[in-house]
């Protein structure tokens, strides 16, 4: 369908590219393991600014824990992790509900269902992790849409291919555009839940610097402003990819620190989230998103941790 105001170049680019996922997607499970872990050892060759990068920030969070060697290892598998992604989102876009129950798997649904009885709509806390394209199918299964908010893409074409596959759930996108935070706020006062990838480096006025592998990142504030103005529980939610199956994992509520003081509570919430996000690195570091430039803004008076 042609959208109004779309260029020849981007429909032309969008059908092509949708073609080539259908395609992938129709590769049996062995084919994409071997293809995506040849393509990912290539790109692990030849893409040195982000090897440099994913180094980096590996030897910063874990360079007294692990050896170069070690390291390395770890980055090229992240790299593989990368054309899994791929694989797997063209894999899904033909996905039926038996395909769905037989490679899906929700632990920590009560957990959930506690916070959603609230109805204060709940905000899930996730991140670049394991393939986090594929989170709104864990809403579907229990019927539950999830809102995802998301930075739009640069490329039209691009953008438009992912915003229809997070909306082929039931997922609802909301763009980080200005009058974002009152569609969330609307969101939640519905009951509906708003998942948050918490772990992108973002520039100073955007966020606050807290620890992140013990070194100071700034880290978007919106979620423990909306947290703390709307009473919305906080729930993890994160997607672990095993093999032929993903495990959605979600935790147990994180309270809310309300100390009376508004600057104070949201560094220490946002502090909070990032040391979830670290418990989920350090068990799975290759399914983690570290070609980002994660500590890319630093203080303007650094700590002696930075």
């Amino acid at each position: 369908m042609t959208r109004t105001g779309e260029q020849p170049l981007d429909r032309l680019l969008y059908t092509i590219t949708c073609g080539l996922l259908h395609l992938l997607g129709r590769f049996p499970y062995p084919w994409r393991q071997v293809c995506a872990g040849v393509i990912g050892r290539l790109l692990f060759m030849v893409n040195r600014k982000h090897r440099r990068i994913a180094h980096g920030n590996m030897k910063r969070a874990f360079g007294d824990e692990l050896s170069a060697e070690q390291i390395d290892a770890v980055v090229g598998r992240v790299f593989e992790n990368l054309f899994h992604i791929l694989f797997e989102f063209g894999w899904s876009q033909s996905l039926n509900d038996q395909k769905i129950d037989a490679h899906f798997t929700i632990h920590g649904y009560d957990d959930y269902q506690a916070a959603a009885a609230k109805g204060k709509g709940i905000l899930l806390l996730t991140a670049h992790f394991g393939n986090w394209e594929l989170l709104p199918i864990i809403g579907h299964m229990h019927n539950v849409p999830f809102r995802v908010v998301y930075r739009p893409l640069d490329t039209p074409f691009l953008d438009r291919i992912f915003k229809e596959s997070r909306s082929r759930y039931g997922g609802v996108p909301i763009p980080t555009r200005r009058g974002a935070m009152r569609q969330i706020y609307k969101t939640l006062r519905k009951g509906y839940p708003v998942a948050m990838l918490m772990d992108q480096n973002v520039d100073w006025y955007e966020g606050a610097f807290v620890d992140f592998f013990n070194h100071r990142a700034c880290t978007n504030t919106g979620m423990a402003l909306l947290a703390l103005k709307s009473g919305a529980p906080v729930v993890p939610l994160f997607l672990i990819r095993a093999k032929e199956r993903f495990h959605a994992v979600v935790g147990p509520e994180l309270e809310t620190i309300r100390s009376g003081d508004l600057t104070k509570d949201v560094e220490r919430n946002t502090q909070l989230y990032n040391r979830v996000i670290e418990i989920f690195v350090k068990r799975f570091p290759d399914q983690w998103f570290w070609v980002h430039q994660r500590w890319k803004t630093r203080p303007d008076c650094p700590w002696p941790r930075c």
